[in-house]
């Protein structure tokens, strides 16, 4: 048992540093467009399914309430929330449907739209980031494995190099936290002078 814990805080360790190696310049760049957005008002909208849209309702919460320090809140929302927008459009239309008319109905050109899937193959995150490419939002996605059908469509593909869906979830929320963490400092620091 002590090698099996030993070996799971291993590889999630190797996966975020492969990572960060790539996309380093990447996540630094994406985290200065989001906090230009922001400061324009423009509002980040996040989705995903099951484990992944637990990802997007706590990213959200950060960007809401506060990560480390205490700042006006900022414009984000987890378009997996409201069960009465989910059920109805999954059973109107379609459960590939259930983010994309939502990005329809609420997605502006200054907006960010993140979308986490960690297959990449999620059909309804891969028509949600499709409808904000039309309407001219910054578009990203957490994903995993070869990044699937999502990776080319997004301005800013996050692949986590694995294809074990707990160390990708793990990559993904410290991901998000550091994208919490950098947009504060973009947009605060000069609170702390």
């Amino acid at each position: 048992m002590r090698e099996r814990i030993l070996t799971a805080f291993r590889e999630s360790a190797e996966i975020k540093l492969a990572f960060v190696e790539k996309y380093l310049e990447d996540i630094a760049r994406f985290a200065g467009e989001v906090a230009g957005r922001l400061k324009k008002g423009g509002t980040v909208y996040l989705f995903g399914n099951g484990g992944s849209a637990a990802d997007a309702q706590h990213i959200a919460a950060e960007l809401i309430g506060r990560f480390s320090k205490d700042r006006p809140p900022l414009r984000a929302i987890a378009l997996t929330t409201d069960t009465s927008v989910l059920t109805a459009l999954g059973n109107d239309y379609s459960f590939e449907e259930i983010f994309a008319r939502q990005v329809e109905a609420l997605v502006k050109p200054e907006d960010v739209v993140i979308g986490i899937s960690t297959s990449g193959r999620s059909e309804n995150v891969r028509k949600a980031l499709l409808r904000a490419k039309e309407k001219g939002a910054l578009t990203a996605a957490f994903l995993g494995r070869d990044g699937g059908t999502i990776k080319g469509i997004v301005d800013y593909p996050f692949v986590v190099p694995s294809y074990e869906t707990p160390r990708i979830q793990e990559c993904h929320i410290t991901l998000g936290h550091t994208l919490c963490e950098l947009v504060e400092k973009i947009l605060f620091e000069d609170l702390e002078k």
